[in-house]
């Protein structure tokens, strides 16, 4: 995927995850499962990864080479990028730290507009700051998946932005059971 590809992939599965959230009762959105993060603490969840991978594409390019450094090899494709990071999570791969959501007393509404905003920084961070080119130029940490090109950070937001969504639709399919 280019950038343009990507601008419109993230703003796609970003608004599919609003929507969806929008539509679901407050109830619902906060009914914690056994073990299991509820909706809300996945939007929470959602809304730390893109606040902080949104650092990558906000500071300046010289300050991300100096340190993280270059890549040593080429961007993975989509398809391949994904394919670690499930691979990653079947090996026990989980979030940690800064990215597990936190009890909140936070409106639903709130937690979906600070959802939004976050991913309106990230998207215009983005868009203005980078050449497509220079995506595969530099490269970031991620707490699973290690170094990766601004590129492959683009594409997991997507992915893991479906990937939440998904686990989102399957609480809701529960609910009903």
């Amino acid at each position: 995927m280019d950038k343009e590809e990507i601008l419109k992939a993230s703003k796609i599965i970003f608004n599919q995850l609003t929507d969806a959230c929008l539509q679901i009762p407050d109830k619902k959105f906060f009914l914690q499962p056994t073990e299991k993060w509820s909706i809300a603490e996945n939007v929470d969840h959602l809304t730390r990864s893109v606040k902080t991978t949104r650092l990558a594409y906000s500071l300046p390019k010289f300050i991300v080479q100096m340190i993280f450094g270059k890549p040593n090899r080429s961007s993975r494709s989509y398809d391949e990028l994904v394919t670690k990071y499930k691979l990653k999570l079947e090996q026990g791969g989980k979030a940690s730290g800064r990215y597990i959501p936190k009890n909140t007393t936070s409106k639903k509404v709130e937690i979906i507009q600070e959802w939004q905003r976050r991913n309106e920084k990230y998207l215009e961070a983005l868009e203005l700051n980078w050449k497509d080119e220079q995506l595969d130029q530099y490269i970031a940490p991620h707490p699973l998946l290690g170094r990766i090109t601004l590129r492959e950070l683009c594409y997991f937001t997507i992915y893991h932005t479906e990937h939440h969504l998904n686990i989102i639709k399957t609480r809701l399919t529960d609910q009903l059971s």
